[in-house]
This record gives structure tokens, sequence and C-alpha cells, in this order.
């Protein structure tokens, strides 16, 4: 049975689940009557629960590092999984799936009288324009941001920036006419949340916070800012998968929620319909149109997404959600496996209840896990490694001090670990299990991590690092031979290399 530890406490998902909430439940977190989303067995709401498990079980074949999976259907949950050290109650990047929520806050500033669509961008920062601003920078608005068709040849690259970032935009160049060229970018969403802040006074984060999150039920999310202090707009949002699914939920119900308008319809019909041509290819979901700030997608569907398999899918003739976080490079296989075994398996009517087919579905739901590291038992004599701590030179992945520590009887490895000048980190490593610390390398500051581990050779030590609040899953292979420490890390996704280079330590 799979399992991972919490401050040394083994946690087995299944007996959790059934102790803390009965047997159709994967350590769901209590949630505000007011704005929870109710539960139904798949059958009562027009879905087979063996469709469901087929998909469960098809991604743990065939896609690697799925985090989450809830999918709501008439209003209801009817599967909601996740993935250990994965659970409910963590929040989890959703890198571009943040900018639907900065879209729908630019939507309330314009319900709110604060600007419209036709704005220029210009218009809200003068004071950072260029001298000579250009014809087509000119003819840039609100609407082309929200589009990605702001007329930009290249993305501005915001973050390399040692100017304002709303400056650094202003001065990209661009070539075409805004609203005739679609671009993704990134820097387009920055300027939407700059926008809002400039006419609200709030960061999009607190702009949000009355207006959406509260109502949903959305607590204590987390937004990065830039270095003048705007929320990122584009990415950086952090909130749980079930918060993603009432998002979509709100969008699907035309901006309503429990009888409250919190978004204008209007605004959900212009913003999650075509508004920018950006391909042709019928197969692609990339291909299918963009809106203001979400994807239209096939089977007349749309969604917000995010990189490495972040989706808010919304299925409007299907009157379904499907929320998902997961750590993946192809995105498109994660839609695929979408439209091929839950869209097909949707019926108009109620089905025939199936008890014995939701209890398996339920069981696999809540025994969910990502596989740990686990071996025979120890390779090497421990007393050669055992509190040996190697010193790196300087290196992309921030390395100081690293070493491997036994207990007593040899049975239980602690990793030691000094990384981006913070602390050094003792993180225990379980073995076929996951043990949760706090773990900082390479671009990750320190944060919350699970650690398993074990001897895979005579030398040779692997750990595996989830950060589980991200998409990374982090696999150090350590060698120990001629009494030096070489370390080849390997990321699971990454916007660079995911395999950055060899570290070779010296003992200190």
């Amino acid at each position: 049975m799979p399992s991972f530890r919490i401050n040394g406490l083994m946690i087995i998902p299944a007996v959790l689940a059934i102790l803390l909430h009965g047997p159709q439940s994967n350590y769901i977190r209590a949630a505000d009557s007011s704005s929870a989303l109710s539960r139904g067995t798949p059958e009562s709401q027009g879905i087979s629960s063996s469709a469901i498990l087929a998909f469960v079980e098809e991604a743990d074949k065939k896609i690697d590092h799925l985090h989450s999976l809830m999918l709501v259907r008439h209003g209801h949950v009817v599967a909601e999984g996740w993935w250990g050290p994965y659970d409910a109650n963590t929040r989890h990047e959703l890198y571009s799936l943040s900018k639907s929520f900065t879209s729908t806050a630019v939507g309330l500033a314009i319900a709110d009288g604060k600007l419209s669509l036709d704005d220029p961008v210009l218009k809200f920062f003068p004071e950072e324009a260029p001298a000579a601003p250009s014809n087509n920078l000119k003819a840039m608005r609100m609407r082309d941001l929200l589009c990605m068709s702001t007329g930009h040849q290249i993305e501005p690259r915001l973050q390399a920036s040692k100017e304002s970032w709303v400056k650094t935009f202003l001065a990209q160049p661009v070539p075409h006419k805004p609203g005739t060229h679609f671009l993704y970018n990134t820097a387009g969403t920055y300027m939407q949340s700059a926008i809002v802040q400039k006419v609200t006074g709030q960061t999009v984060l607190d702009y949000l916070r009355p207006r959406l999150f509260e109502p949903l039920g959305i607590e204590n999310p987390t937004w990065g800012t830039s270095p003048q202090g705007i929320s990122l707009g584009g990415y950086g949002l952090s909130v749980r998968t079930e918060d993603i699914a009432r998002f979509g939920q709100l969008y699907l119900q035309h901006g309503k929620w429990h009888g409250r308008q919190l978004i204008p319809a209007k605004w959900v019909a212009m913003a999650t319909s075509r508004q920018a041509s950006n391909g042709s290819n019928p197969n692609s979901d990339w291909d299918q149109g963009y809106g203001y700030q979400f994807w239209r997608s096939r089977h007349g569907a749309y969604r917000g997404d995010g990189a490495f398999g972040q989706f808010c899918i919304v299925m409007p003739d299907q009157d379904a959600v499907v929320a998902i976080t997961s750590g993946v490079g192809d995105m498109q296989a994660v839609l695929n496996l979408v439209w091929d075994k839950l869209l097909p398996a949707m019926k108009r009517d109620a089905l025939p209840s199936d008890d014995v087919g939701d209890q398996k579905l339920q069981a696999k739901l809540a025994s969910l896990i990502m596989p740990a590291l686990r071996t025979s038992g120890l390779h090497h004599v421990p007393s050669e490694v055992s509190g040996k701590v190697f010193s790196f030179p300087s290196n992309t992945q921030k390395v100081e001090t690293l070493g491997l520590e036994f207990g007593k009887a040899g049975d239980s490895v602690t990793l030691i670990l000094k990384c981006n000048e913070s602390k050094e980190l003792r993180i225990p490593c379980g073995n076929g299990e996951w043990n949760k610390g706090r773990v900082a390398f390479g671009a990750l500051q320190e944060q919350p991590a699970a650690v398993s581990g074990g001897w895979t050779a005579g030398d040779k030590y692997a750990a595996l690092i989830c950060f589980y609040e991200t998409p990374y899953l982090l696999t150090l292979n350590l060698d120990f031979s001629n009494d030096k420490l070489r370390v080849d890390p390997t990321w699971n996704v990454s916007f660079g290399p995911t395999k950055p280079g060899q570290l070779v330590g010296e003992r200190k």
C-alpha cells in the first residue's frame, strides 16, 4: 500500500480517506456550505463510474505526473483525486491559468466603470511611454492585450529588465497593427494587471478578493508580484484544485454563483468566445481561437490553462467542468484523454446506479500516489558516506553542499542540502514512501517538498524530490565513487533544460 509521512507519522491515503470522510472521499477539505460544490455519484449525473475509472487508469499508464483531477457534472463533483504527496488542501502553482483570473478582474473593472475595452494602453501610463511612441503603440487598446493581439513580433522580456516592467513593455517595438497579429504574450497580461491596479488602487489579488475569491470560497490565494509591487497577472497565482473547479463552474453558470451575479454574463460570453484566430489545425486545442485570456477548445469547449498541464476545462454542451493539475511535457495528451474517455461517457439523463463500479472508482481515487522510489536494501557501507558533506563550485543549480546521513541501524537516510544561499536543510528520505519536509534547489527557493530515495547500485543513491506546491519533480542521482560526489539532476519539466548538467563535489 503506498504511503507518505508527515511529521514522522505514516499516512496511507486510502485508509485516511475512509477514517476521516467515509469511503467516497479522498481527504476532502471541509468547505463553507455557501460556496462548496455539491457532491454526487457519477451515475446520478449521467456519467458512468467505469468511464471515469478508465480515464484514471489510462492516465496512470500513459501520462506521467498527473497531480489532481476534479470532474464536475451538472454542478456536482462526481470524481476527485490527488496523486500523493499532492492533496486537496495544498495550493498548486497555476502558471498561465492565472491569466483567466486576471481577465476576470479586467471584466469586473469594466463593469465598475473604471475602464473600457477601447481604452488605449498609453492612456494609463503617459509618464512611462517612449518619448516618440509609434502609431501602432498609440493604437494598442485594452482589447488587444486581452486577446493576445498587441502587434508585437517578439514578446517583451519583462523579468530580464532592470527598469519598470511597464516601461519595458511600452518600449518594445510594435511592428504589426494591433488586432491583426496573434502572439501569445504573457507580458500583455501583466499590463492588464498593471492597468487594473492603476484604476482601482488595488492589486489584482486584492481587487478580486471580495469580488471573486471570497464569494467562491477560495481561501488564502497567493499571487507573486513584480519588483514594482504589481500582481504578475500572466502567472504566479496559486490555489487549490477545487478552487479551479469552482472558477470554471462560475463561468459555466454565466457568472452566477448561488443566485448572485459575480461576473456580468455579457463579459463571460465575450471572454470565452473566439476573439482572435490563432491557427487552423483541427486536431490541436491550441488552434481553435482565443478569447479574452481563455482558449477555445475542440468539441465546443473552452479553457484556461497553464504550463505543464494546469487546466480549467469548461464544457457547456455537456454542462461539465474538468479541473486538472499536473507536471507534464505534453499538454495535448491530457486534453486528448479527456476527449477520448470522459466526453463520450457524458449522457443527457441519469444512469442506473452502479454501487460496485462507484466503489471501485472511489477506491482508486483514494489510493492515487506518485510512484516513490523503493530499493531492496542498502548497497553501500553507510559508514563510508554517512555524515560526509561535499562542497560544490558555483553552479546554475545553486548547490553549495550536499551529503547523506544514516541512522544507527543504517535503515534511515537523511539528505543534507544547502542550496540557494539558504540554511542547511536536513530532509528524511522515505524508502518506498514520501517524507515531507522543506527543500530549496535551483531556481526554487525553500518550500514544502516530499522526498523518497534509495541505493540503486554499489556507490549510487537516487533521491526523488517532489515540490508539491508546484509541477516540479527533481531526481538527484548521486555517485559517491572515487571519494567525490557526482550529482546528476533531472527535472520532470522545465522552461529550460531538464538536465542542467553534472555537478562534482569534493569532501569538505
